[in-house]
């Protein structure tokens, strides 16, 4: 009888290590570099829908004709809104269907010459080109479009993708700010403000907010925006009070605004040098909430009806912002979506999603991130996005970060960056885009179908993997 036992106990610790094998040979490593000054290859874990357990691929509901999924339904307001329900965020599309934003960003064509010339080629005319676009995307299981994308073409189509609008009307003082410095700052950050500080307190700069926000009145009415950004990766940085104080002339209306403010917590006899953690946590989020006051009143006003989806918080370069509670308090209190331009890391981090949702009380969306493979023939010098052999490493690598993502209850969407490699002969194009291979489309128009193919796979099950999700599988 114990040697039928044994026998048994073989058998099955063979299955055992027969199942952990076939597990083990399922798991998939993508080896990448950070980009390309760093020199050691090395290999990281991409999880892929084919990884995970139970899960069994299968037609999800229909769609609304904006991308919502059919399945079940709640208010509708004719426009997109945001609800949580079950503990889970949605967007709400503006029949009442729940949807989750699955954009590129940068829908345009290509300025340069060569890229004219194709373009004339292949689809002769902007309409031509964005129907056969829009045809492409919605094909690979996209349904809308991020910043900085042709919106007037967009709007265009009987059905278009679900569109953003953004407005830098920081980005449009900045530009006459540094007239009064003769065109160059003592010191700035890399984004260009002085002392990487935006002057959020200037009197000038409420003009500049009524200028860049008050046309966007021309989409109040249109049900397929979805809604706006205000600025890209401003400067929130946690020592803001220190610069502020220390950096800016006494008689700059920064400095003002932030003595006064430091007077009143400290006593007008406090010393910079009893600046503590708590004050500067503090004035981060006075001083970020001195620019979403404005933007935001500026914003309702223009448009009521649509979405504000944020400032587009940067995750690069050690900013502090995105582990700051207090700035996320202050941007639940102003934006409908939390906006997140996504750097630096392979994948999120479950913990760091949560303490967004946690902090805001809002959701968020991933607005910028990307990888670029060596086998599309450009240098990739430039840009912040990890750099990988070939397109279908890229597809694993989206396919790895997006299940974090649908995986996360706080996630409402993500945007790729971007829609089309620049061409390096196009030297009007902002350098830090110029040379790398970031689009699902080559500089001349051709499809990276191995990079596509990966992404269709969690575009076009992304309903059932959250219902996959939340009901705890892993």
């Amino acid at each position: 009888m114990k040697y039928l036992f044994g026998a048994v106990c073989l058998i099955a610790t063979g299955l055992f290590f027969s199942c952990q094998t076939k597990k083990e040979q399922q798991r998939i490593y993508v080896e990448s570099r950070k980009d390309n000054k760093d020199t050691v290859w090395q290999k990281y874990p991409a999880r892929t829908i084919d990884e995970l357990a139970s899960f069994k691929e299968k037609d999800e509901p229909a769609i609304s004709k904006y991308g919502g999924w059919t399945d079940w339904k709640k208010d509708a307001t004719g426009f997109f809104r945001t609800e949580k329900v079950d503990g889970r965020w949605w967007i709400i599309d503006p029949e009442g269907y729940p949807y989750i934003h699955k954009a590129v960003v940068a829908l345009n064509p290509g300025k340069s010459e060569k890229q004219k010339e194709i373009f004339n080629e292949k689809y002769e005319t902007v309409e031509n080109w964005v129907k056969a676009e829009t045809k492409m995307l919605k094909k690979y299981g996209f349904n809308g479009s991020g910043a900085w994308t042709n919106i007037d073409v967009v709007r265009q189509m009987e059905q278009p993708l679900v569109y953003t609008v953004i407005v830098s009307p920081m980005g449009n003082y900045r530009r006459d700010h540094l007239k009064k410095y003769n065109g160059k700052y003592e010191e700035a950050g890399w984004q260009g403000y002085q002392f990487d500080l935006a002057m959020v307190f200037d009197k000038e700069f409420d003009e500049y907010i009524i200028t860049a926000i008050e046309p966007i009145s021309q989409y109040k009415d249109d049900k397929y925006l979805l809604g706006y950004f205000t600025d890209n990766e401003l400067p929130w940085v946690f020592d803001a009070l220190d610069r502020h104080l220390t950096r800016l002339g006494k008689n700059e209306q920064g400095y003002i605004a932030a003595k006064k403010w430091f007077d009143e917590r400290k006593g007008t006899n406090a010393s910079i040098e009893e600046i503590t953690d708590d004050d500067r946590s503090a004035f981060t989020a006075y001083y970020f909430e001195t620019y979403m006051k404005k933007v935001t009143e500026a914003l309702r006003k223009a448009d009521p009806n649509h979405l504000y989806l944020g400032c587009r918080f940067n995750q690069d370069k050690g900013r502090q912002e995105l582990t700051n509670p207090e700035i996320f308090k202050v941007a639940g209190k102003y934006m409908d979506i939390v906006s997140i331009n996504h750097y630096r890391k392979w994948e999120p981090e479950e913990e760091i999603m949560n303490n967004w949702g946690e902090w805001a009380k809002k959701p968020f969306l991933i607005t910028e991130w990307y990888t670029k493979a060596e086998d599309s023939g450009l240098p990739n010098n430039t840009g912040a996005g990890w750099l990988v052999h070939t397109q279908r490493d890229r597809g694993l690598f989206y396919q790895n970060f997006t299940l974090k993502l649908i995986e996360n209850k706080n996630c409402v969407g993500w945007h790729w960056f971007k829609y089309m490699d620049n061409d390096p002969d196009d030297l009007t194009t902002d350098p830090s885009n110029r040379d790398s291979n970031k689009g699902v489309v080559d500089r001349y128009y051709n499809p990276y179908t191995d990079l596509l193919d990966q992404m269709k796979q969690t575009n076009t099950n992304t309903y059932n993997l959250i219902q996959y999700f939340d009901k705890g599988n892993k």
